[in-house]
């Protein structure tokens, strides 16, 4: 499941980062610290989302 994780991971992370910076970017904040720290969150909340979608998709 480890393997699994880490794989989704990578593509979680990415999407939810991208998220994060497009909503700071359409909310109006257009420097570096905000535009960073929202890609920071989309990075860590990456990490709990990718355990759960690996967790139900190894569920028989």
């Amino acid at each position: 499941m480890t393997r699994l994780m880490l794989i989704l991971f990578s593509m979680i992370s990415t999407t939810l980062m991208g998220i994060g910076v497009i909503a700071a970017l359409t909310a109006g904040f257009d420097t570096l610290n905000p535009i960073l720290i929202a890609a920071c969150i989309g990075f860590v909340l990456a990490i709990p989302v990718s355990w759960y979608v690996a967790r139900t998709l190894t569920e028989e």
